[in-house]
């Protein structure tokens, strides 16, 4: 499941040359499989996609047009996650928590990713710079 805030009124659509990049911030205190950690950044990538599809369409072809860069980092709580996504948010980039339905390996409604952007990269890394690859 993905975040349930309908309300993308603070997302912006970035006009810029820049490079853009997709991060999928991941949590590491869970312990999923690096299967598990794949299926949920797949459904992180697609939440932010169809948000900005629909209210950010510039930013999505700029970030389509240069590769659609992805990078997978790691946040040890949900907490921090959720403070992330709040930053992110606060800036106007697209921000999603997926939490898991408890099916195989995570208790159910445990977030497990965070996608944010796609967006220009120095506003990316405005909130995700200090942490380390996943």
């Amino acid at each position: 499941d993905e975040d349930e805030d309908d309300d993308k009124s603070y997302l912006i659509d970035f006009d810029t040359r820049e490079e853009y990049k997709m991060v999928l911030v991941i949590r590491s205190d869970l312990g999923m499989g690096k299967g598990k950690a794949a299926a949920q950044c797949c459904h992180a990538t697609l939440a932010n996609y169809k948000d900005l599809l629909r209210t950010s369409p510039m930013t999505l072809r700029a970030w389509e047009a240069r590769g659609q860069a992805k990078v997978t980092l790691k946040i040890d709580s949900e907490e921090e996650m959720v403070q992330l996504r709040a930053q992110a948010r606060s800036i106007g980039l697209a921000a999603n928590c997926i939490r898991d339905a408890g099916r195989t390996q995570i208790a159910a409604g445990s977030m497990t990713v965070l996608a944010i952007g796609p967006g220009p990269v120095s506003r990316v890394n405005s909130v995700t710079g200090k942490l380390k690859l996943y």
